[in-house]
């Protein structure tokens, strides 16, 4: 099926449930929700089991002791205690680990910087396209090798899918792409079904530096200078999208000549591209948000955001997810004031919040890093249970991809991603003992993979895997 026709299944899908009316036209389909890279990816082998005898938290703020999960088909059809299921279908005792959804991570740049990372990577990787402040017509899945020993060490820390990010040093860094972390040739065949694209946005030091150091400036140079030339691309994005809609209402016999940048912001006014904006200080996202409201168009959730805990209700009432780190900060100016408590005090106030790796060593250990930032907050007397605290780094993290109501929770129809941890899964000691991804086993750390190591694994020495 050709990406086009995919496209047009998914306007028709849309049409079908009233959303974006305003940009879709009955003439033919929303150039920007055309998909020109389809997904190749199938599941691997699985069969249909029950989970018994496990502490299950489900990502929707339950906590079950002696739980069981039935999967059926790739999907999950009961999260309880003593259920019925058919006759033949395989028992998995648990034996007392801890079971939850599978590990997503919203902002990776594996495949692109890879593991390990050489200067070369350093001086000229593929993370960032550099000709422009505005790449909005990339796709970073353009760029990704998959050979990169980032992916399996993702999975063998119970990552189950993953958003590959393009960097920050653009100000419109262009789009997404979201996968699961299996063994592939190409990243089609790890990009996962249908899901909503995503979009790449920064905002302060860097892309601003970036353009003050090259030597033929060519974009911003100064905060001031950023937002003027945000305001100006979505002015410009806002006329191509209403050239879009004449055209469907029959107003203009022929369609509008197409702009790969200016469809990119088009479709996020439309709302149906997410945008990941790269903001630390809490005026840049309060700066930022008042952009978002003069356009109407939400920005899905704010990465590094380690000011975040400084503005809660302007993040809660604008429905803006914060990603974050447990504790990192520091390493520049504008993200000096920092604090460890940032998760805990941001779900406290009733904010969506996620951990987020951007690095290839983190992504191994998210579960950690919401442990370190629940341990933050217990410390100033905000006690976050383990029920919640797995929220941040599985449903939180769902819905900053958009995916809130198909993966990140346990719970009848969701896809069957979990993991089954060796121990309480905010210990320092758990391991992922097994990973499952739509129903089957991805990960069996008891089944070492029998293919053969990955390029980049070659040559190297004395590296544990988690």
């Amino acid at each position: 099926m050709t990406g086009v026709a995919r496209g047009a299944i998914a306007v028709m899908a849309a049409l079908s449930l009233g959303m974006g009316a305003q940009s879709v036209s009955p003439r033919g389909i929303a150039p920007w929700r055309i998909d020109p890279f389809p997904s190749t990816y199938r599941p691997l082998p699985r069969s249909d089991f029950l989970l018994t005898n496990a502490i299950v938290l489900d990502g929707a703020g339950h906590h079950l002791d002696r739980g069981e999960v039935l999967v059926r088909d790739g999907k999950i059809v009961q999260v309880g205690v003593s259920l019925a299921h058919a006759p033949g279908v395989r028992v998995v005792d648990a034996g007392g680990r801890w079971v939850t959804p599978g590990i997503i991570d919203v902002h990776t740049h594996n495949g692109t910087f890879v593991v390990p990372l050489t200067d070369i990577d350093k001086d000229s990787s593929d993370v960032s396209e550099l000709n422009s402040p505005d790449v909005a017509d990339t796709w970073i899945e353009t760029a990704v090798n998959v050979q990169d020993t980032g992916f399996s060490r993702a999975l063998e820390g119970g990552v189950t899918t993953m958003q590959i990010l393009p960097g920050s040093s653009p100000i419109f860094g262009g789009r997404s792409v979201i996968v699961h972390p299996i063994e592939a040739t190409n990243i089609a065949a790890m990009k996962v079904p249908d899901a909503p694209q995503g979009f790449k946005m920064a905002c302060g030091e860097n892309p601003k530096s970036q353009d003050a150091d090259a030597h033929d400036i060519h974009g911003p140079t100064s905060r001031q200078g950023e937002i003027t030339y945000i305001r100006d691309a979505f002015m410009a994005a806002r006329d191509y999208r209403d050239a879009w809609t004449r055209y469907a209402q029959g107003k203009a016999a022929s369609p509008p000549r197409r702009d790969l940048k200016a469809e990119a912001l088009a479709g996020i006014l439309a709302g149906d591209i997410h945008v990941n904006m790269h903001c630390y200080r809490s005026d840049d996202m309060a700066t930022m948000l008042e952009v978002a409201h003069e356009f109407g168009f939400t920005i899905g959730s704010f990465h590094h955001a380690v000011e975040a805990y400084k503005i809660p209700a302007l993040l809660r009432n604008a429905g803006t997810c914060a990603a974050v780190w447990g504790d990192w900060w520091g390493f520049k100016m504008e993200g000096l004031d920092g604090v460890r408590a940032n998760a805990a005090m941001l779900d406290r106030a009733g904010v969506c919040v996620s951990m987020h790796s951007d690095s290839a060593i983190t992504g191994q250990r998210l579960n950690v890093e919401a442990a370190k930032a629940g341990g933050a907050g217990r410390a100033i007397g905000i006690d976050v249970p383990p029920e919640r605290m797995i929220e941040w780094v599985t449903s939180n993290s769902a819905r900053i991809l958009g995916m809130q109501t198909r993966i990140g929770t346990l719970a009848p129809g969701y896809d069957a991603d979990l993991v089954i941890w060796s121990a309480d899964p905010f210990s320092v000691y758990a391991r992922a003992d097994l990973v499952v991804i739509d129903g089957a086993v991805a990960y069996d750390r008891a089944s070492p993979p029998a293919h053969s190591p990955s390029d980049f694994e070659l040559g190297r020495t004395g590296a544990p895997h988690p």
